[in-house]
């Protein structure tokens, strides 16, 4: 999407791994990154040119540094959350309210490791967590909605959103790949199915990143356009809820 002396920003396709890890220690954005570029930055415990990472399954924007002086500023602004994100995500449920602020700390789950959890109120346990979100568009049984992140914790929007009732759609690690609303009618159960392939991970997309350049201290603010399966699932639940609202109509 951009690059200059100082940085790259990386508009990542779904299902590719930002970094090596246990099980993916090839193709991942990291290596596609150091296939490029030599000498590139490493913090303490990170990985080349790593300031943050988006899941595996997540598509979006990611900004890695190329220089020491970069990689300072970048996780200066990281740290005290002076850059810009946001999100979109597909999420089961009619979101009640226009907008609204999700606190509570996240952590890792106490008892299924591979998931993180929100805990309660007052807790000691997990690191601060806060995201916004506001409604885009309803579709009756799912709600598109913008999440802009004050915080950067693992899956935050994923275990935020699940917990006020509005698992992400097709978020298998989080329940999201069961039919969680609508009907029970045979039709409706294989539209979700379709939805399911359309877009088979969890539909969340790093929209927007903003931040400050590391040098010349301009503010630089990226979009990008949703991907292709995000787009197709949005599609056929737009389609869906307008035949819904015309047979509604037409019994009145």
């Amino acid at each position: 999407v951009f690059e200059d002396d100082q940085v790259i920003v990386v508009n990542k396709a779904p299902n590719m791994v930002v970094h090596p890890g246990h099980g993916n220690y090839t193709g991942t954005l990291i290596n596609a990154v150091l296939f490029h570029y030599e000498n590139l930055p490493t913090a303490p415990k990170r990985y080349p040119g790593l300031i943050h990472r988006i899941d595996k399954e997540t598509s979006g924007l990611i900004v890695l540094a190329k220089t020491e002086e970069a990689m300072a500023s970048l996780g200066r602004q990281f740290y005290y959350k002076k850059t810009a994100r946001i999100y979109y995500a597909l999420v089961w449920g009619n979101v009640e309210q226009d907008e609204g602020t999700i606190v509570g700390n996240v952590g890792r789950h106490p008892v299924n490791r591979m998931e993180m959890t929100v805990f309660p109120e007052g807790s000691e346990i997990g690191k601060e967590a806060v995201t916004h979100y506001r409604v885009v568009e309803r579709f009756q049984y799912v709600t598109l909605v913008m999440c802009k992140l004050e915080t950067g914790r693992t899956h935050q929007i994923r275990v935020h959103m699940k917990h006020i009732g509005h698992t992400l759609f097709n978020d298998s690690r989080y329940g999201g790949n069961k039919i969680l609303k609508g009907t029970t009618f045979s039709k409706y159960q294989q539209f979700v199915q379709n939805c399911f392939q359309l877009i088979p991970r969890q539909a969340l997309h790093a929209k927007t990143l903003g931040f400050e350049h590391p040098i010349t201290r301009e503010l630089l603010h990226f979009d990008s356009e949703l991907p292709a399966d995000f787009q197709a699932v949005l599609e056929k639940w737009r389609n869906y809820s307008k035949f819904n609202d015309l047979q509604d109509t037409d019994s009145e």
